[in-house]
């Protein structure tokens, strides 16, 4: 019983870590995210090189279950956002 215990534990612990690690990769894309829509919106050249970087990281970890995945971002969805907003 006690092994059965152990192992349940070390699976939540570890579907814990998962989605920890996801919500700081979430926060890091976020934060891409407005600088690259600042650089857009204040005419400076600007990529979308990071934020997929960190969305390629994140859809990794969606492959292993338990969060989902995001989309890539293109420069003409950083200009049509800047735009609206």
């Amino acid at each position: 019983m006690s092994n059965v215990h152990e192992a349940i534990t070390a699976h939540s612990n570890k579907q814990h870590q998962h989605i920890k690690h996801f919500l700081q990769l979430e926060q890091k894309r976020e934060q891409a995210i407005e600088e690259t829509v600042a650089k857009c919106q204040n005419g400076e050249p600007f990529t979308t090189d990071t934020i997929n970087e960190i969305t390629a990281e994140m859809n990794q970890l969606a492959k292993q279950g338990i969060v989902p995945t995001r989309r890539l971002v293109t420069k003409e969805m950083v200009e049509e956002y800047a735009n609206r907003k």
